[in-house]
């Protein structure tokens, strides 16, 4: 192993060496996180409803699912690991490639750092040397990860499937032990006035926004297309992991909505801004917040060790397409795109230091969308460019499930500049600003 780390960088391809159950595991490491211990609340205060909150949960896994089968065809025709940026730039060319490349990449390094931090505020409790020290913490867990990672992609293949397996396990456990515990939903706990469902107009206003808050936290669907050219059998294993990765989410996230349910009543679910801890206080009593804080750690785990795999493979892909230095694009012996790797933990360690992280994912969260709006028209763009190009997974029902996905992410850009309008503003102007860098950074006239 230690050949793999110390061996000489090459400008090569990335080994060809993970198989589906890798993609499983990056997807289930990216998607679940924070979102759904948090998010319960959000949504239930929109839709007080059990049948309107189950219904905004499943809505929300079909969009992703709508997003997973059209970009399953785009990745499978030219596998390229890089996420979003090869499929972008195949269809509507080097600049719009460039945007959603860099927006991805910032946006990945500043998802890293948040984890790191989050990560770190739930293990102080726990360990009381750590106490205070957040930042330190969590730059050491994305140091620990950016270490583990330059021995090879099998080094952290392993640990992906490691990590996200005990998440998976331990969200399962906390829901069945809930669901188990609490035979009927306990008595309520507040004097407070129970909301009101809305109607007409305002009820399909209330489930749009509910809709937003379950969008992004089964955003993460993308992962597996990020590894696309070090998949073994990528034309097979893409879709199913992605479709598959999908429906895992979403009966992990059901399950855990119906345990919440189970000890909370919506009236009081309606606002909470830690769902998790009020129904694990409930079930665990004082030692609630022990158990939660541990499921929290495991599962914040696997989704560091998930970005920071996925940001060096934008750079690596961007560089060797000529839109980033070349030294970017070199790989060492054991798969891993040494200084593309080190970039991203760099940034991710610069933006935890200067507490940033949170100003860079409010600036380019808007950008999450726009990137699938540009890559569903991608899609309609590539099926009138080339209808005859090989495609080894079509998508079914053309042109509804791809034209379905494409209004969707554009409802969702509308509601964003509606409701977030400076973030949304903030995140155009970086666009227009990355025309310079573009010129900067392209090596070869031919690309601009």
């Amino acid at each position: 192993m230690r050949q793999e780390a110390s061996g000489t960088l090459q400008s090569g391809r990335l080994l060809q060496a993970i198989g589906m159950a890798f993609a499983l595991a990056v997807l289930v490491g990216n998607t679940i996180g924070m979102g759904i211990l948090r998010t319960p609340g959000e949504i239930a205060a929109r839709v007080p409803s059990v049948s309107l909150f189950m219904g905004v949960w499943v809505a929300g896994a079909l969009y992703a699912l709508l997003g997973a089968l059209t970009v399953a065809e785009l990745a499978t025709m030219q596998p390229r690991s890089g996420g979003l940026y090869p499929l972008v730039r195949r269809g509507l060319g080097p600049y719009p490639g460039f945007v959603v490349g860099w927006s991805d990449w910032l946006s990945t390094c500043g998802s890293t750092a948040a984890v790191a931090i989050v990560l770190g505020e739930y293990a102080g409790p726990l360990v009381p040397l750590l106490a205070g020290h957040e930042q330190l913490v969590a730059c050491g867990v994305v140091l620990t990860f950016g270490l583990l990672q330059w021995r090879g992609i099998r080094i952290g293949d392993i640990a992906q499937q490691a990590t996200s397996s005990v998440k998976a396990l331990s969200l399962v456990a906390l829901a069945l032990v809930a669901l188990f515990v609490a035979k009927t939903p306990a008595p309520a706990m507040t004097t407070d006035i129970a909301p009101v469902l809305p109607m007409g107009i305002a009820l399909a206003s209330a489930v749009i926004v509910a809709m937003q808050s379950a969008i992004y936290t089964y955003d993460g669907w993308t992962g597996p297309v990020y590894f696309s050219e070090e998949l073994q059998n990528p034309a097979r294993d893409l879709p199913r992991a992605m479709i598959g990765g999908v429906l895992l989410v979403m009966a992990i996230y059901l399950l855990l909505n119906a345990a919440f349910l189970s000890v909370i009543p919506i009236r009081e679910m309606a606002g909470d801004p830690f769902v998790a801890a009020s129904a694990a206080a409930r079930i665990f009593g004082q030692r609630g917040d022990t158990v939660l804080r541990i499921v929290m750690i495991l599962s914040l785990v696997a989704s560091v060790n998930a970005l920071v795999l996925m940001a060096s493979r934008i750079p690596f892909a961007m560089s060797s397409d000529g839109l980033l230095p070349a030294a970017l694009r070199r790989v060492n012996p054991g798969g891993t795109p040494v200084p593309a790797l080190w970039s991203s933990v760099l940034v991710a360690l610069g933006l935890i230091a200067t507490n940033t992280f949170n100003t860079m994912i409010a600036l380019l969260a808007f950008m999450f969308v726009a990137n699938y709006a540009v890559t569903f028209t991608t899609f309609f763009v590539m099926r009138w460019r080339e209808p005859s190009a090989p495609r080894p997974f079509r998508v079914p029902l053309y042109p509804v499930v791809p034209g379905l996905a494409l209004l969707g992410s554009l409802a969702f850009i509308g509601v964003s500049l509606s409701s977030d309008t400076r973030n949304s503003l903030f995140a155009l102007a970086l666009v227009g600003i990355s025309w310079p860098m573009y010129r900067l950074f392209t090596r070869d006239p031919a690309h601009s």
